[in-house]
């Protein structure tokens, strides 16, 4: 595996994530892919070797190891990985997109053209949408795949003796599996850290739309002051007039051009 190529993968990234995000590529990529390399493939090695069966029946230990064991874990953590990975990938296409889209056109239009994206990471647009459909997809991802953990072996665990009678078994037959506690454990300990990766990307996906709704929001207020302070209207009424402070004015259409007279008749006659 060429850990170069990955890691400048994963600081692509980390680059366009939120701090949610960043905690949870820091827990999928030391707390799953790390333990899944390093130790849960070994411990995984031997299940089908060391499944004993108290019977010489030829086809019954395989009979018995596939009616038990479906699917093997390591193969079902290996996909799940990959399609909790994936969508990351898609916003760091989005991002290349389109940096070169604005290269295209820079080429094409010179150095005067109207730049379509000032910052081509910044989550707005499209770009904001690929990201939170990203995080529903991993957290989704996650949810079905502990659904169907729990489906084939229930609890999450491991029994040390399982009983098969199916054909060509002779009858009931007893069958062992092997190491069954520290299987129990790695898979406890996936299964809790994958219900940490579902719980940050619900936190994030919620923190990107409320902090959507809020700028929105700010917006909307910001356009409605400008208006009113555009066609001159007064927030506070007619009736608010009375409490206006020691700065208020008065509009000069309001002001009489000539005031009245106080002289007496006979000297405003003179």
């Amino acid at each position: 595996m060429n850990w170069g190529a990955f890691e400048g993968l994963l600081s692509g990234v980390n680059k366009y994530s939120t701090a949610f995000g960043r905690i949870w590529l820091s827990v999928v990529f030391i707390f799953r892919l790390l333990v899944y390399l390093v130790a849960a493939e070994k411990v995984w090695s031997d299940d089908h070797k060391d499944f004993d069966c108290n019977t010489l029946q030829p086809g019954c230990t395989n009979v018995c190891f596939d009616h038990f064991f479906p699917v093997s874990h390591i193969r079902l953590w290996a996909l799940q990985l990959i399609l909790v990975t994936c969508p990351s990938l898609l916003v760091i296409m989005h991002v290349a997109y389109r940096e070169a889209r604005e290269q295209r056109l820079r080429e094409t239009k010179g150095d005067n053209y109207r730049c379509l994206y000032p910052d081509p990471g910044k989550k707005r647009g499209g770009l904001w949408w690929t990201y939170l459909l990203s995080l529903i997809f991993k957290a989704g991802v996650d949810v079905v795949f502990l659904y169907i953990f729990f489906r084939f072996y229930k609890n999450y665990t491991l029994p040390r003796r399982v009983k098969c009678e199916l054909p060509p078994c002779p009858n009931v037959v007893d069958c062992f599996i092997s190491r069954p506690t520290e299987k129990n454990i790695f898979t406890v300990f996936m299964v809790v850290t994958t219900c940490i990766c579902v719980v940050l990307n619900l936190i994030e996906a919620t923190y990107l739309v409320g902090k959507r709704c809020h700028e929105c929001q700010q917006a909307g207020g910001g356009d409605s002051r400008r208006h009113s302070h555009d066609t001159g209207a007064d927030p506070a009424g007619t009736a608010g007039q009375l409490f206006q402070g020691a700065d208020y004015r008065l509009h000069p259409a309001a002001i009489p051009l000539t005031a009245p007279s106080t002289l007496p008749k006979d000297e405003a006659g003179s």
